[in-house]
């Protein structure tokens, strides 16, 4: 009998410490690319490119993806299927002179939905790109949220590794 009630106090105190997480999350990381602003949005508006740079596609090289609209044009669309990476998709919402937006959805294995924006700076003598990439999202009540810590740490990383990966395809 005090198994039960130790165990029902355990998930008490869990539930609501999950109450008092944050309730949604946001990443931000910027690098300096040594190409003009003009020629890496087109790396990033073109999803042609994005399993080139994108850590977590390239973490599931076997997945089936499929590209539909026009590049760099609102509808313009990246699907995935996977073992490692599940289900998903990336859409061009909108772009203008420095800024490149997308909604991002995850069907499997949980169901999510974040946006994911980029800025664009010219730096230097104009021929420099100083690019932001910037993802937040909703941490639904209680497991996300209790993960939110977790997928913070997880995102700043690829993100990191992402933009690096970006910054070698674009200067060569």
């Amino acid at each position: 009998m005090v198994f039960i009630y130790i165990l029902l106090g355990l998930i008490i105190f869990v539930l609501a410490s999950a109450a008092f997480l944050p309730k949604a999350y946001h990443v931000e990381k910027t690098i300096f690319i040594k190409c003009p602003v003009e020629y890496v949005m087109q790396r990033i508006a073109d999803l042609n490119f994005y399993s080139q740079w994108n850590p977590w596609q390239k973490s599931d090289p076997a997945a089936k993806t499929n590209i539909t609209g026009a590049a760099a044009s609102p509808g313009h669309k990246y699907t995935w299927q996977g073992k490692k990476v599940g289900t998903g998709s990336l859409t061009l919402l909108s772009m203008d002179q420095k800024h490149i937006h997308f909604d991002l959805e995850f069907l499997k294995p949980w169901k999510s939905k974040a946006k994911d924006n980029w800025l664009f700076e010219p730096w230097g003598d104009g021929n420099e790109a100083k690019v932001t990439w910037q993802n937040s999202g909703d941490l639904p009540y209680p497991i996300a949220r209790l993960m939110g810590p977790m997928i913070n740490k997880s995102l700043n990383q690829q993100f990191a590794k992402g933009l690096e990966n970006l910054k070698k395809l674009c200067e060569g």
